[in-house]
């Protein structure tokens, strides 16, 4: 690569970001270069400025608040030459955007417009930058499709982003960033929403534009596990700033500073003995009073004597819960729940088939027990969970919450069991009122359900949830909009908790995280657990986290449970070949897969060469 001629040079990017309440730099003088054929990966916590470092080089802040106010961004342009995209008249780069530069959003669901099918909004990039037909852009968006393993490619072209799950929705903008085989491809965080078999075919397919087309990538993450699988050089950021650099093995083998080594020993490992707690980015380091980050000598999270102790006592007392939970009837029955969509064609709109996104499904849960579900995208986990609320209708089936079915429950009753039967939702920009400010929210169910003897007490309550989730009394005026993805999920979360419910249904709460902050709420919510007795179902597509917190895993596919079992059953002798193809296509991080990892990639350039 050093031979090469960079296709980026970066040098001192700076970008703030002007309000009443003052001045934030998120980009702070940052420098690095990308070369043709390279993937690049930025990783960092939520905040710590990577998503606003790609939005600046596509020039996407350039309006109040936020202001590009230094740097330059050198990209070598097949068709202008060497431009500065910072510097670059907006006629010049809007003929760049999604040609020769393009992007994977993060929230495809705010990404995607809602009045344009998913086909068109796709099409509309291959007519926009090149000379095909209409047929023959449709012809090709489909075979996008095809490529992005989604389901019934020629019906998700006339579906609207609503109709879709969230994975597949994440597909589509895939496709979108890939169909003008761009120079420079800026991912930012692109597989979040996908499981791990169809991320590891969209990794694939990245991959495999970048060698046949000779394509960069700059990889926007906070799955350190990609990383490891994708990347050949690591950018880490920290408050707006690059604390460190280097090739992926280096950073994985041998990080320097303190805040890479916490970033890697906060992700739950699969190989790793079961743990009580996850250790987080503050074990590892502290920052003075002039922000200046001090290493710790000794890592907080490592146990005393007596922690390992009372972590033992606790485990004991745990057990004896969980004993006495399972002897007591289950908080929830679910019986042969089938939720069926119906395809109408016609001019009348008839019925043709129908879509069984859940099919006959049947399982309990325990008090105190968390319950993981897992499967790919569209395997109808989603709609499972929606369906225990009836926020989505079921077809048939009982869902029995504490003895009374809730499927056959009046309006007005289901809204009050609602209090003790919460749920986390999947996109948190989605799930936010835009129009109301954060405190107000999350403060919203509590007065629903008069819950506090006035919003006084009900703003005190707000505070302490914004505590937890590391959030500070002052975001409680800010809007939706204000925070980062990771940001909004945890006000999801203090959202979801404002009830203190007897069950949370987790729909992929966790996927948006940074890994510190992802362990932080793993830890919040395995604490809550024990000390309310709470119970969750937790849906999710990382199934390392799956591992962590589950006490037994049903694993979906096709709208049916295919196995089910304890973590330590499945995770060492899987009966279906379905779970066994989950758990190899799983991201470790570990040195032995980096290396296979390259050289698989090194194998693949030579074979697309010939």
């Amino acid at each position: 690569m050093a031979t090469s001629k960079p296709i980026l040079q970066v040098s001192d990017l700076k970008t703030v970001f002007s309000t009443h309440r003052g001045t934030t730099t998120a980009v702070d003088r940052v420098s690095f270069e990308v070369y043709p054929g390279e993937t690049v990966a930025i990783v960092g916590e939520s905040g710590s400025g990577k998503s606003v470092t790609a939005l600046s080089l596509m020039r996407l802040i350039n309006t109040p608040p936020g202001k590009i106010a230094g740097g330059e961004a050198l990209f070598q342009s097949g068709k202008l030459g060497q431009v500065d995209l910072l510097q670059l008249p907006e006629k010049q780069m809007r003929r760049l955007r999604g040609n020769e530069i393009s992007m994977i959003f993060q929230e495809p669901m705010s990404s995607l417009n809602p009045v344009y099918t998913c086909g068109k909004q796709v099409a509309e990039v291959l007519l926009l930058h090149t000379s095909l037909s209409k047929k023959e852009a449709k012809k090709r968006t489909i075979q996008l499709f095809e490529k992005a393993r989604l389901p019934r490619p020629e019906k998700i072209y006339d579906a609207y982003p609503h109709e879709i799950s969230g994975g597949q929705k994440q597909r589509v903008m895939i496709a979108m960033a890939m169909a003008c085989e761009p120079s420079i491809l800026i991912a930012d965080e692109p597989t979040t929403a996908l499981d791990v078999t169809v991320q590891a075919r969209m990794l694939q397919l990245i991959d495999e534009l970048r060698v046949k087309e000779n394509t960069a990538v700059l990889f926007i993450t906070h799955d350190l596990g990609v990383v490891a699988e994708i990347a050949d050089r690591i950018l880490v950021m920290y408050k707006g700033k690059l604390v460190e650099q280097g090739p992926v093995l280096d950073i994985f083998t041998n990080p320097q500073h303190p805040y890479t080594k916490g970033l890697l020993a906060c992700r739950p490992k699969l190989s790793a003995k079961a743990q009580s707690v996850l250790p987080t980015v503050s074990d590892f380091m502290e920052e003075d009073a002039a922000g200046n980050i001090i290493e710790r000598k000794k890592s907080l999270y490592e146990p005393s004597l007596a922690e390992v102790v009372n972590g033992y006592i606790g485990t004991v007392e745990a057990l004896k819960q969980q004993r006495e939970n399972a002897q007591s009837p289950p908080l929830l029955q679910v019986t042969d729940l089938k939720v069926y969509f119906p395809i109408r064609k016609g001019f009348f709109g008839r019925t043709t088939e129908y879509v069984k996104a859940v099919d006959g499904v049947s399982f309990s849960v325990q008090p105190g027990e968390t319950i993981g579900l897992v499967g790919e995208s569209g395997c109808g986990k989603t709609t499972l969970g929606r369906a225990l609320l009836r926020l989505v209708e079921p077809t048939e089936g009982s869902i029995l919450f504490e003895g009374r079915d809730i499927a056959q429950l009046s309006a007005s009753a289901l809204r009050k069991s609602r209090r003790n039967f919460q749920m986390i939702f999947q996109d948190p920009y989605a799930s936010l009122n835009p129009m109301h400010t954060v405190g107000d929210a999350i403060m919203e169910p509590m007065q629903v359900h008069n819950l506090h003897a006035s919003n006084k007490e009900r703003r005190i309550k707000v505070m302490e949830l914004l505590e937890k989730v590391r959030l500070l009394p002052e975001h409680f005026q800010r809007y939706p909009h204000e925070f980062s993805g990771g940001q909004r999920q945890r006000i999801s979360i203090a959202r979801a908790l404002a009830l203190q419910p007897k069950c949370i249904i987790c729909d992929e709460s966790v996927s948006a995280l940074d890994v510190s902050v992802q362990a932080q709420v793993l830890n919040l919510l395995n604490q809550l657990k024990q000390e309310f007795q709470m119970t969750y179902i937790f849906i999710t597509h990382d199934l390392s986290v799956a591992k962590y917190m589950s006490d037994r895993i049903l694993v979906m596919s096709k709208g049916q449970i295919v196995e089910s079992g304890t973590p330590e059953q499945l995770f060492q002798n899987p009966q279906q070949a379905y779970t066994r193809a989950l758990l190899q296509a799983i991201p470790t991080g570990e040195p032995e897969d980096i290396l296979e990892a390259q050289q698989r990639r090194e194998a693949m350039k030579a074979g697309l060469q010939l």
